[in-house]
């Protein structure tokens, strides 16, 4: 037969649990963000941003695959053909 387990142990137990993770995510914190007072001096960021956005801006508008305009096609057919689907499919969404 099983004894009960300590109401303090059991606890206990969960409390250091919580604490160790805990404890690892102020870590991974302090890691990922310079102090809040060397910010406050004008510290600068550790790289400029402004070149990616600008390289983002030159990029090429997404191209969209001739199958997405199939599909399109499709759906506007069945539309046009079998228009009680229209409210159906809007239940649906």
């Amino acid at each position: 037969m099983k004894e009960p387990e300590k109401e303090g142990t059991k606890e206990a137990g969960n409390n250091s649990t919580e604490r160790s993770e805990f404890a690892d995510i102020r870590e991974k914190l302090r890691d990922a963000l310079p102090p809040v007072g060397q910010l406050e001096n004008g510290a600068e960021l550790r790289r400029d941003l402004w070149p990616d956005m600008l390289r983002r801006l030159e990029q090429s508008p997404v191209q969209v695959p001739w199958f997405d305009w199939a599909l399109l096609a499709i759906s506007g057919a069945a539309a046009i053909f079998f228009p009680a689907l229209i409210p159906a499919l809007a239940y649906h969404l």
